[in-house]
């Protein structure tokens, strides 16, 4: 059964060719210093939040790391609801930090992992910590397959109806002496069935790639080239949309992405 998560969706929908590279063939370009100290840090706050939620300690890594500490100290004054102590949990029937949950969609398994999902008779939290800075427009996230999926899945795969669930995006990486922010977003039945109608058709396009793709080798579409997604893509060389002066910019290796699709999906919506 082919495993399918939110960034791999997200790729698809940009550029089926793009897909067929990173995950079929499986090569992905190098990760610049900048990048790899970017992801390096999210990993670290989230495994941080982990421990902290299994009540393990954290300070000896947050004394070495000071900015870091400073972002999860903010995160806690601001956002104290979500860190409440055992005796004011009466109403809370399940809480846990990096809870997985999967779900067999069109003879597709989708996994996502939640990095914090707290559960009440008749409401459910999902909570995400981002790394990034907040974008401007909050449109963007709502319509990112991260979003539209881990609603989804939450829904399919417990009692909750669309409308009891939501989801709060917290932008953990303090500018300044700025507090964290957060965007939340609620659910509904509409939403809903047109996530359940979206993956079905893309799911479906999926299929006949890949059929094609493995018996004759037809390659995935490409995205059009007006579209101005090429410059920047690792891809751009294998797909010839790409001058050849700036050919020796770009370095293809092979790689597993599926290994790293937890970090590379922190970096932007």
């Amino acid at each position: 059964m082919f495993r399918l998560s939110q960034n791999q969706l997200k790729i698809l929908e940009e550029c089926p060719r793009k897909f067929q590279h990173g995950y079929l063939e499986l090569l992905a370009s190098t990760t610049s210093p900048e990048q790899q100290e970017k992801l390096t840090w999210g990993s670290q706050f989230h495994l941080l939040m982990q421990q902290r939620e299994l009540g393990l300690p954290i300070e000896a890594i947050t004394q070495q790391d000071p900015e870091i500490g400073r972002c999860v100290a903010a995160l806690i004054d601001t956002a104290s609801e979500l860190f409440i102590t055992d005796s004011q949990t009466k109403n809370i029937i399940f809480r846990q930090a990096e809870h997985p949950r999967t779900l067999i969609f069109k003879d597709y398994l989708f996994t996502v992992i939640y990095d914090l999902l707290i559960a009440e008779p008749n409401t459910a939290q999902i909570i995400d910590w981002k790394t990034y800075p907040r974008p401007q427009k909050a449109e963007r996230i709502r319509e990112n397959w991260q979003t539209r999926l881990y609603l989804y899945i939450l829904v399919e795969t417990s009692d909750y109806c669309p409308e009891q669930i939501s989801m709060t995006f917290w932008f953990v990486q303090l500018r300044g002496e700025a507090a964290p922010q957060k965007i939340t977003f609620t659910y509904d039945r509409t939403q809903h069935d047109r996530t359940r109608q979206d993956l079905t058709q893309i799911l479906h396009k999926l299929t006949q790639w890949r059929q094609q793709y493995g018996d004759r080798g037809e390659l995935f579409p490409q995205v059009d080239i007006t579209a101005h997604q090429c410059d920047s893509c690792q891809f751009a060389t294998r797909c010839n949309r790409i001058s050849s002066t700036q050919k020796d910019r770009v370095l293809e290796t092979p790689t597993n992405w599926l290994s790293n699709l937890a970090i590379i999906e922190e970096i932007s919506i």
